[in-house]
């Protein structure tokens, strides 16, 4: 019905400025109910508890996150098991940056929530989001690194330098999108950060 979803929609943006303002641990459901105009039952209906509205929120931001990085490292996997190889002709700099623009256009249309996830979430499952994202992707760098090894027998990279440079790159996407408000601003940014990245991964193979 309308109304359900006039009072669903509500209640979300009602939460979504309580939990910016307070944090999850502090934020007050009577609060939220109160800034919306219903009352604490309306609430219930849709949503379980506090943690169910959290997810509510901000659980379409997550996924599509979840989905363009998850979605990059699958390409580039099969590109190297399709050529056996991973090399600087077969993917370069231009492709990567096109990836990351999508990325940036997803990030700042879900930015309130972006950030509310990392810095907001405490007490919630996604607290240590940054640490499954970097998880996430220093398990497709060394499956990389392994691949380019194939083409390069003569390098190895070392799981902590595979850890660390996870690390750096997930840390280029925090750094962005919580000290950088505008997307075309954050463009620039991002051309500088991969052509750093790209340079140095190659660096390591072609040097």
């Amino acid at each position: 019905m309308k109304q359900d979803k006039e009072t669903r929609s509500k209640l979300l943006q009602s939460a979504r400025d309580e939990f910016m303002e307070k944090g999850y641990m502090k934020a007050s459901l009577r609060n939220i109910c109160k800034n919306a105009g219903v009352t604490t039952g309306a609430l219930y209906f849709f949503f379980e508890d506090k943690a169910a509205l959290f997810d509510a929120v901000i659980g379409e931001a997550v996924q599509s996150v979840y989905g363009i990085v998850r979605g990059h490292f699958e390409e580039e996997v099969v590109l190297a098991e399709n050529s056996g190889r991973l090399t600087l002709p077969e993917r370069g700099e231009a492709d990567d940056f096109e990836i990351a623009k999508e990325m940036i256009h997803l990030m700042y249309r879900y930015r309130d929530d972006i950030l509310l996830v990392l810095t907001k979430s405490q007490g919630t499952r996604y607290e240590s989001i940054a640490d499954e994202f970097i998880e996430l992707t220093e398990m497709h760098y060394r499956s990389m690194a392994d691949k380019m090894h194939l083409a390069y027998p003569d390098k190895v990279i070392d799981d902590r330098f595979v850890h660390w440079l996870a690390h750096e790159q997930i840390d280029i996407f925090i750094y962005m999108i919580t000290h950088i408000d505008e997307e075309e601003e954050a463009v620039r940014f991002m051309s500088q950060a991969v052509t750093y990245m790209m340079s140095g991964w190659y660096g390591l193979y072609t040097t």
